[in-house]
């Protein structure tokens, strides 16, 4: 059964910075478009950023494009989310996943929660 783990997430004052981390059992990894996506709090999950299998064409969210950084690690099966200026906007669950997403794969997610 394939696994996505997320790290990362923790407390952040609005205009900070976090690092998230997504380790995958996924096999091939190297060959899948790999995608974070965020689940506020009340709200649906929704798309955040999506990496191709050889990193060369990333694909943002509006509401991120300019903030935040994927990228991946194709020998460590990882998949990372450098989130800089932070606004309350960005808070709540984050879970990586492969694009379009697996449906019986979402890990636990990391949380991000934005403080003044």
């Amino acid at each position: 059964q394939v696994q996505f783990v997320e790290s990362g997430g923790g407390m952040v004052q609005p205009g900070g910075s976090l690092r998230l981390s997504c380790s995958s059992t996924l096999s091939g990894f190297n060959t899948y478009t790999m995608a974070w996506y965020r689940q506020p709090p009340g709200k649906e999950r929704d798309f955040v950023a999506r990496v191709t299998s050889n990193s060369v064409v990333k694909t943002y969210a509006d509401s991120v494009k300019g903030r935040f950084t994927i990228s991946r690690d194709n020998t460590q099966s990882t998949v990372y989310l450098q989130m800089d200026s932070v606004s309350p906007e960005d808070a709540g669950v984050y879970y990586c996943n492969q694009y379009p997403a697996r449906s019986r794969a979402w890990g636990r997610g990391t949380q991000v929660t934005v403080f003044s």
